[in-house]
């Protein structure tokens, strides 16, 4: 039997053995977990106009005086389709304002993808050219943002809002934000 034989079977194991580290290491629960630089420091500033208003511009200074969640979207995320769900149930608690944050996204296709879904957004900020999601330090949709009402950012995530993460993470954090006025 020739040595070559078993070549096919060689590349046939060491490709199943990529995919099985890849599936694992996409099942870790830290894979999302990246350290935010702008955890406890001011949000940036910004001017952005309202989806369904263009001609309004809302500011950071607009949005402080209360907490806010800040939801980073777009209708061509996959993911952001994902959280929906639980980003809606979430809002409809009116515990505090969530701002959409349409990410380099048509205003037509936002608009017809919350015609879909439903809008959970107190209001939705618009940033077709991305250049403030620079600021943020937003590399991808979708990220989740909680800031105080002075403007600073208390909480960071990238990724998917799910209800576990919003009951561990956001909500107990808000709760804190709650405790200290």
């Amino acid at each position: 039997m020739s040595k070559n034989r078993w070549i096919p079977l060689a590349i046939f194991i060491a490709l199943g053995a990529l995919l099985a580290a890849g599936v694992w290491m996409s099942r870790r629960p830290d894979r999302d977990a990246l350290p935010s630089p702008l955890i406890g420091k001011p949000a940036p500033e910004f001017s952005l106009p309202e989806l369904f208003d263009p001609t309004r511009t809302v500011t950071l200074a607009d949005l402080k005086g209360a907490p806010f969640v800040m939801n980073v979207w777009g209708s061509w995320c996959v993911a952001c389709r994902d959280e929906h769900a639980a980003l809606t149930a979430f809002s409809e608690t009116k515990r505090v304002r969530v701002i959409g944050y349409n990410w380099k996204d048509e205003p037509e296709d936002a608009k017809r993808w919350l015609e879909q879904l439903g809008n959970p957004y107190f209001m939705i900020l618009q940033d077709i050219e991305g250049r403030t999601a620079l600021d943020f330090g937003i590399y991808g949709a979708p990220e989740t943002f909680l800031i105080d009402a002075k403007g600073m950012i208390v909480w960071k995530h990238v990724g998917v809002l799910t209800p576990e993460l919003i009951r561990n993470e956001l909500e107990p954090k808000l709760t804190q934000l709650e405790a200290a006025r």
